[in-house]
């Protein structure tokens, strides 16, 4: 934690504050979010049906809107969609522990997803444009923060809930009004460059954006990581409760503190280990690769053998964190280098509503083949596929760095075209 601080502590006040920010953020957010449906379903007595519904609303309003969030940064500058989102988490949380029936519930839901929509691309542009030639250290103590996050929120919402599950939401509201007041004094203006066209209209940015070949092909290639990355949430989860019965949910857990563990104590050294040996694109075609290895354990676990299972699942786990971890920030930075430093929240905004479709038709993939392996008695060719999706996103990122896709855009700015 020492090196976290240190390196936390070399970057601008902004900076800083930003990845305070991005801990308190999921903090709040996953001390909630894990016990959401258990309250809806529990508590409030509502249907499988509503309980699906207000979470597929808070998930679409959330991907399907960073695009509008990512535009709104960077025609009106960083600071005001940021604070704007940390507000409005603010009222849907309170909302969620406040109110009981269906459409207060939705409008709630709807509030937290457009929130994260609001903030996450602008915070990215802003820690972008801060952090200069330090953009990939940047983004790899940034996951840090975010990983804590991530790994703590869970805990401390388990802690609250012996109390009251209204407890929950009025604490994790209370940090998001927390860092709306923090933004809000300690935040400065942040604008993107000049000729980011903030005088042009909407159509025109996007026409920007979407016209910009490297950058969607680079955002249609990295799909499949993110697929792989949510199967912490889905197939790893259905492998454990198959293989250990009601002991599955606790090893599901404890699946989640490893691979937070993992990119908490290991990205700074993984990112700097990296890019000492490979180039941005190595780096990210190896980590791909290693996330799609990372499911081959479970491919060769002999039916029948649960302690072999969960061997290959904290196998999966580290390597699915590890290869993240190394992804990450060159991803990050990528982005950024395709964007020409031009629309930048607006170009993460995209891509971050491009992979969050394809983690939908991922699922969808995903569930109706982990279907045909559970009625044909073998799970290979669930973890085969998943595998294949790895090492076929770092062959795509591989020819498209063969094909000078990757930095097309800076090689233009840099010559004057």
């Amino acid at each position: 934690m020492r090196t976290v601080w240190r390196r936390t502590r070399s970057f601008s006040g902004p900076v800083q504050l930003l990845m305070v920010n991005q801990f308190a953020i999921n903090l709040a957010f996953y001390m909630l979010m894990p016990y959401l449906a258990a309250h809806l379903a529990g508590t409030l007595g509502l249907a499988a049906w509503a309980v699906g519904l207000v979470l597929g609303v808070r998930n679409f309003s959330q991907q399907g809107m960073f695009l509008i969030g990512g535009t709104l940064a960077d025609r009106f500058g960083y600071k005001a969609p940021i604070m704007a989102g940390c507000l409005l988490r603010t009222v849907g949380f309170g909302l969620l522990g406040g109110v009981d029936n269906l459409p207060a519930l939705i409008a709630a839901s709807a509030a937290t997803g457009f929130a994260g929509a609001l903030f996450n691309p602008a915070v990215r542009a802003y820690l972008a444009a801060e952090s200069g030639e330090r953009r990939v250290d940047a983004f790899a103590t940034f996951n840090v923060h975010y990983q804590a996050g991530m790994l703590l929120g869970p805990l401390v919402g388990l802690a609250l809930l012996a109390a009251d599950f209204r407890l929950v939401c009025a604490v994790a509201a209370a940090v998001f009004a927390a860092l709306t007041v923090l933004q809000w004094r300690a935040l400065p203006a942040r604008h993107g460059e000049p000729t980011e066209g903030r005088e042009a209209g909407v159509l025109a940015q996007w026409r920007t954006v979407v016209g910009n070949r490297p950058f969607l092909l680079f955002a249609v290639a990295m799909i499949g990581s993110y697929v792989l990355t949510f199967q912490v949430y889905l197939a790893l989860p259905l492998a454990a409760g198959r293989a250990l019965g009601e002991r599955g949910t606790w090893a599901t857990s404890g699946l989640f503190v490893v691979s937070a563990a993992v990119a908490v104590a290991g990205q700074l050294r993984l990112t700097g280990w990296a890019k000492r040996r490979w180039e941005p694109a190595q780096a990210l075609v190896r980590g791909l690769a290693v996330m799609g290895l990372a499911f081959v354990p479970l491919a060769l676990v002999p039916p029948g053998a649960p302690a072999a299972v969960v061997v290959a699942l904290v196998a999966a786990v580290v390597l699915l964190a590890a290869g993240s971890a190394v992804v990450y920030p060159f991803e990050m930075d990528t982005v950024v280098s395709l964007s020409g430093g031009r629309l930048v929240a607006t170009h993460y905004g995209l891509y971050n509503t491009v992979s969050g479709l394809g983690i939908t038709l991922g699922n969808l993939a995903t569930g109706a083949l982990w279907d045909f392996a559970v009625r044909n008695g073998a799970l290979w060719p669930a973890w085969g596929a998943l595998a294949a999706t790895g090492l076929g996103c770092a062959a795509a990122v591989a020819a498209l760095a063969r094909g000078g896709r990757l930095t097309a855009r800076e090689e233009r700015q840099l010559v004057g075209v």
